[in-house]
């Protein structure tokens, strides 16, 4: 005869046994972040740094032969024949460092947006111009190696975070808010009751919509307001374009939160779904750590996530100082992803979730 204990105990386990969603973010959820960051963080060898050449940069092709062969397999290195042109890549994010002789000086202009990939760039360039140096014995240094950034020095780290984790934030809000929403109202059959009330659905939706954004806003004049005050964040001057930005990523997040409320069955459901579909995306469009030490096929999919969109024109704007140019794109994925997941979850939906 088992103990009250015992009983107990085995009545908690086979409850938890036949509750699928509890086992899923018990187990397959956390397994599921084992794979992701076994993937990113697994050592497949270190990513090649991103080299632009201007000029005629001798040292490099007078290397000994075993570090020729090194210095090809750290840089991929392209030339260019406009020194402002090459700085312009750097700063943009389109290339990692741009080099150019100065005399007897190598100027390696560097990207500060990547704080290791700035740190790996410079230690491997001083690495090859010291090889260099050793390689002409008795002979007085043939290089000198000088290392300057392409942004302002009173750039701080703050600068690159911020325009990530504000993308994050409201992904979680808009998506959490719009499923929550959803599904509490379906199970409350207040759904049902206004659907019968004289109210235009249009007027129930688009109140949704505009509540939505404008939390999506204050968010938004929160993080720059606390990341300017207290941590030293400068904008650039076409920070503001980070406003339509915020709304069109804003529709894209509550689009799936819709989704995420038409296929679950109860309220606690959705918001899991949500977060199922958030938390690795945030993870996966760097707005956490950046992602270009990940495999290709995970940069792939990447690219694929309108978070990774919305987070490298953010960075555009509010740090990179790039224009108008620089959110067309993002702004037209944003918005047909909205469209799309909006639209599958409309066909999706059932008024009593059956």
């Amino acid at each position: 005869m088992s103990s009250p204990f015992a009983a107990v105990a085995l009545a908690i386990t086979r409850g938890f046994l036949r509750d699928r969603t509890a086992l899923f973010f018990a187990i397959v959820f956390p397994l599921m972040f084992l794979v992701l960051f076994g993937g990113i963080l697994t050592d497949r060898g270190q990513p090649q740094v991103e080299m632009i050449t201007v000029g005629d940069i001798a040292i490099f092709e007078q290397l000994p032969p075993g570090a020729k062969a090194a210095f090809d397999d750290a840089f991929d290195v392209r030339p260019l024949g406009d020194l402002d042109a090459a700085i312009a890549e750097v700063r943009d994010g389109d290339a990692d460092v741009a080099v150019v002789m100065e005399g007897r000086e190598l100027v390696a202009h560097y990207t500060q947006t990547d704080q290791v990939k700035a740190a790996m760039t410079q230690g491997a360039l001083a690495a090859f111009v010291n090889g260099a140096n050793l390689a002409a014995a008795g002979a007085p240094p043939v290089v000198e190696l000088r290392i300057e950034a392409v942004e302002d020095d009173s750039l701080e780290t703050i600068q690159f975070v911020t325009p990530g984790l504000l993308g994050w934030a409201v992904a979680m809000s808009a998506a959490f808010g719009a499923a929550a929403n959803l599904q509490g109202w379906r199970q409350s059959k207040l759904l049902r009751r206004l659907q019968l009330a004289p109210v235009a659905p249009g007027t129930i939706v688009g109140a949704r919509v505009v509540v939505t954004v404008l939390i999506s806003l204050a968010q938004m004049a929160i993080f720059l307001g606390l990341a300017t005050g207290a941590f030293g964040l400068q904008l650039s001057g076409w920070w503001w374009l980070g406003i339509p930005l915020l709304v069109a990523g804003t529709l894209s997040f509550m689009a799936l939160g819709l989704l995420s409320g038409a296929l679950a069955k109860t309220q606690e459901g959705a918001v899991n779904m949500a977060n199922f579909l958030v938390l690795p995306m945030a993870f996966l469009s760097g707005s956490f750590f950046p992602l270009d030490g990940a495999p290709q096929w995970l940069q792939m999919v990447s690219q694929a996530l309108p978070l990774r969109h919305l987070n490298d024109a953010m960075l555009d704007v509010l740090v990179r100082g790039q224009g108008p140019e620089a959110i067309w794109i993002p702004l037209a994925i944003l918005l047909g992803f909205a469209v799309v997941v909006t639209a599958l979850a409309a066909r999706l939906f059932r008024w009593d979730g059956e």
